[in-house]
């Protein structure tokens, strides 16, 4: 049980297989929440999230870390730029 103020944290895999017993397996979103141990309102996010990502509308895991690397290198890349503008300035 979780103390009041905390929450708790789910891998993806174990929301994908929540999900699955829905829509694979016929279960009810009660029934799956019960099964693995969480709320139906959870269950119900995670059905409207994983659709959202297949549908290309949200991005996954893979995908926002990706974009994360992506611009952390831009920002390194103009950071260096502007380091190199300053020093062309003083030799012109």
């Amino acid at each position: 049980m979780t103390t009041k103020g905390t929450r708790r944290q789910f891998k993806p895999e174990f929301k994908k297989d929540a999900v699955a017993l829905v829509s694979e397996h016929g279960y009810s979103i009660s029934k799956a929440a019960e099964a693995v141990g969480t709320t139906t309102n959870n269950i119900r996010r995670w059905i409207k999230d994983l659709n959202q990502e297949e549908s290309g509308v949200r991005l996954d895991a893979d995908e926002r870390g990706e974009l994360d690397r992506l611009r952390r290198g831009v920002r390194q890349l103009r950071m260096e730029k502007e380091i190199l503008k300053k020093g062309q300035c003083r030799f012109n």
